[in-house]
């Protein structure tokens, strides 16, 4: 397969979609094309918002494809519409490739809704923080299918996640595609088993696109490496009990004997992510700095939730994002306890891989813990408490943000590039999975 063919003809985007951009997409799409593409609801999200699959093809194999599936990662929106609109201009990938395709743009319409403020203005690094929004651990689609094990059960599925089981239970695919990325890491992926040929394969494409590779500490401390920037996927078993968790995606997929592939791509390019020269710093120093800084930012965010605790009367769900981070971030970080390797120097790439996750994260978590107290302020709670912490919350926000974006060098990478290089995940993976081990 000519996967550089599909992949050159991504067109160039200028911002990502909304929700209801989405939605007026996929009609569009399935009224034009009433004979190729059949759009319908598989369920509806917390909110009452429709959860919308396009399924298009003739193939024996079916492939389940998850857009948005944490709401602040919309790269996947922009890959489902360009993979949807490959399969209706080409006959031979829709009618002999070998897959009916099952795309849903977005499987979190309520979060991607609380971040579409910044999806319009992609590559501002600003607007990105002030605008965040990602769900409690126990509220995000992609953690929270069902798992049952030794000493730790969970049971608290999601409408959103209920509706995907439904679809792999109807369809029970051979390949199911999880549409990730991150802020500013390297390019990485998961494969649900350990494929070294596959890993290389799409390293090597996202290279090719100029993606600089993720090089630096994994997602998960006990990720296992199976080539350049790709890892076995980690399954439930082995994170639920420590972030009070359900069962992935790739949990359920493993249920139909499928291969489950996770894409993770950045919005900046740092070249330095890629950099694997010995630095002279030692990596359990650098470990240390980096559960140090985390430590620091939990301490602020705790300390001041505490003095507006008592005052707090909007049920948001920033306040229920920050309060999961206060009671669960600590036990996160703890896993980089007694990293192996800690007497080794540490890399370039390891180095500014934790320094940037400094960053991204104060950022992360004070921008939504602003919007929490935005909300109480919106709805009239003005005690002296709350505007008095929000100055300072706003103050401290203001100078994280210049001390992140001091000497910043990374630069955004152009959309249809990403929408391209999980296209041609999505191809080089669905070819793999025809084989299964």
């Amino acid at each position: 397969m000519d996967v550089d063919k599909y992949m050159s003809q991504v067109p160039d985007y200028a911002a990502f979609p909304t929700v209801d951009q989405m939605h007026a997409e996929l009609d569009e799409l399935a009224a034009a094309h009433p004979d190729l593409v059949r759009l319908r609801d598989i369920g509806a999200s917390r909110l009452g918002e429709p959860l919308r699959v396009a399924t298009i093809g003739n193939g024996p194999r079916d492939a389940v494809i998850i857009g948005g599936p944490h709401p602040n990662e919309p790269i996947g929106a922009l890959t489902v519409s360009s993979l949807l609109r490959r399969l209706i201009d080409d006959a031979w990938l829709r009618e002999e490739f070998g897959y009916r395709w099952h795309l849903i743009p977005c499987v979190d319409p309520d979060g991607a809704r609380l971040n579409e403020g910044w999806y319009v203005r992609p590559g501002d690094r600003r607007a990105y923080a002030e605008h965040f929004y990602r769900p409690c651990e126990a509220d995000q689609v992609e953690w929270t299918f069902p798992l049952t094990g030794e000493g730790y059960t969970f049971d608290r599925t999601l409408p959103e996640t209920e509706a995907l089981m439904r679809l792999m239970d109807e369809v029970r695919p051979a390949f199911v595609y999880s549409l990730h990325n991150g802020e500013l890491q390297g390019a990485f992926f998961y494969l649900s088993r350990n494929e070294p040929g596959v890993a290389a394969d799409l390293a090597a494409m996202a290279a090719g696109q100029g993606l600089p590779l993720h090089m630096g500490p994994p997602e998960v401390p006990s990720a296992v490496q199976i080539g350049p920037a790709a890892y076995v996927t980690p399954r439930g078993a082995e994170l639920g009990a420590i972030y009070g968790i359900g069962g992935g995606s790739v949990d359920y997929a493993d249920r139909f004997g499928a291969l489950h592939l996770v894409t993770e791509l950045p919005y900046w390019a740092d070249p330095r992510v890629s950099d694997e020269t010995p630095t002279d710093q030692v990596y359990g120093e650098v470990i240390r700095t980096y559960l140090g800084d985390q430590r620091a930012l939990l301490a602020t965010v705790s300390e001041s939730l505490a003095k507006v605790a008592p005052e707090l009367t909007v049920r948001s769900p920033f306040r229920s994002a920050v309060e999961d981070f206060v009671a669960t971030h600590d036990e996160f970080v703890s896993e980089w306890e007694d990293h192996p390797g800690a007497d080794r120097p540490a890399t370039v790439a390891e180095v500014v891989g934790n320094e940037q996750l400094k960053h991204s994260l104060r950022l992360r978590y004070l921008g939504m813990y602003l919007r929490l107290l935005d909300a109480e302020l919106a709805a009239g709670n003005l005690t002296p408490a709350i505007r008095e912490e929000h100055a300072r919350v706003r103050a401290l926000f203001d100078a994280w943000f210049t001390e992140a974006d001091t000497g910043f060098t990374a630069t955004p990478i152009p959309l249809r590039t990403l929408a391209a290089v999980q296209l041609g995940a999505a191809l080089l993976a669905a070819e793999a999975a025809k084989n299964p081990a």
